[in-house]
């Protein structure tokens, strides 16, 4: 119950927490401190077939062309094909090499693309283990995931609300949610994107203390929505409710649209960006809408990425601006103290 008096609230040092699995060791099993690099971009969803590799693919080309250094990571762990976006054939080492320890940095598995500053790390292609590591390979994942040596590290997360998944999601400084105009969807991207914030919300109130008040209301009954259970704390201690309502404004996940057909799906971002707002009380930013192009399919016939089959395609440029503004919030990221 809400009565129950709160733990003395303190402040988080780190936006990002631990996962919910259990606290983070003191100590990783690397030698020294993590030294951060590139900004990690994930690319997720609630439902398979919406385009995550495209996006993800894409950002990694239009990124590497304007001189940036670019990592691809299939997270997708047990059904990888990021690199068939790319049109190159299976690596030979893969994030399964990694996973399961047969090489210790992950750099090892880093293989050129052919397109200049572009490079992949394919997603596990053996062995069900690795489809699903447990906690400690979980988080030396995490932990060379943030010191690679690049400008933006992209990751191709699988479909779904598996925690695995969800954490590679929490992970990343941008978050990009991929839907498209279909009901089913719609319903599986809110569904992903609760389950995110939900499994996020839980780790800081757990910091603070509070994890327990998560779980009823006043009166006894079910929460109707995460912004409910921020307002109860805020009722309870204002000054905990504000630092947690502060440390959830940063889970700000950006949305794409693919395959839109008509204008009503060009507006679908912004429908969706309301309800959530009105629901998690916390924004969501319209990355960009992707128009339906059968460019797409003739590039994927081909082999070929999208991006350098049919650059001035519908597509190939709508893809192209989404770039931009994750170009333009990760300069602003950085440019704040």
């Amino acid at each position: 119950m809400l009565s129950v008096r709160m733990a003395e609230p303190r402040q988080l040092r780190l936006v990002a927490p631990p996962t919910a699995e259990r606290p983070e060791p003191r100590r990783s099993p690397e030698k020294g401190p993590v030294v951060r690099h590139g900004r990690v971009i994930a690319v997720g969803g609630g439902k398979g077939g919406v385009g995550k590799s495209l996006i993800a693919a894409s950002l990694g080309i239009e990124l590497a062309g304007r001189g940036r250094r670019a990592v691809l990571v299939d997270c997708d762990l047990g059904g990888a094909n990021l690199h068939t976006s790319l049109g190159v054939l299976p690596p030979k080492q893969t994030l399964s090499d990694f996973v399961s320890h047969r090489v210790e940095r992950i750099e090892d598995v880093v293989v050129p693309t052919g397109i200049p500053n572009l490079s992949l790390v394919s997603g596990a292609l053996d062995g069900l283990d690795a489809a699903n590591p447990h906690h400690g390979q979980k988080m030396r994942l995490i932990r060379q995931l943030h010191s690679m040596d690049a400008d933006f590290v992209i990751l191709d997360l699988a479909a779904g609300t598996q925690k695995n998944t969800l954490d590679f999601f929490l992970l990343a400084d941008q978050k990009v949610v991929v839907v498209v105009p279909e009901h089913s969807a719609v319903e599986n991207a809110h569904r992903f994107v609760k389950a995110a914030f939900m499994r996020r919300l839980r780790a800081v109130c757990t910091v603070f203390g509070v994890a327990h008040l998560l779980d009823e209301s006043p009166d006894g009954r079910a929460f109707r929505g995460p912004s409910e259970i921020l307002e109860s704390i805020q009722g309870v201690d204002e000054e905990t409710g504000r630092q947690i309502q502060e440390q959830m404004e940063a889970f700000r996940p950006g949305l794409v649209v693919n395959q839109a057909r008509t204008p009503e799906d060009a507006e679908l971002g912004r429908g969706i960006a309301t309800a959530w707002r009105r629901y998690f009380g916390v924004a969501m930013d319209v990355l960009g809408t992707v128009e339906q192009d059968d460019d797409v399919w003739r590039a994927a016939r081909e082999r070929r990425p999208l991006l350098l089959a049919h650059p001035q395609g519908r597509a190939a440029l709508s893809l192209a601006r989404i770039a931009s503004r994750v170009q333009a919030a990760d300069a602003a990221a950085r440019s704040r103290p």
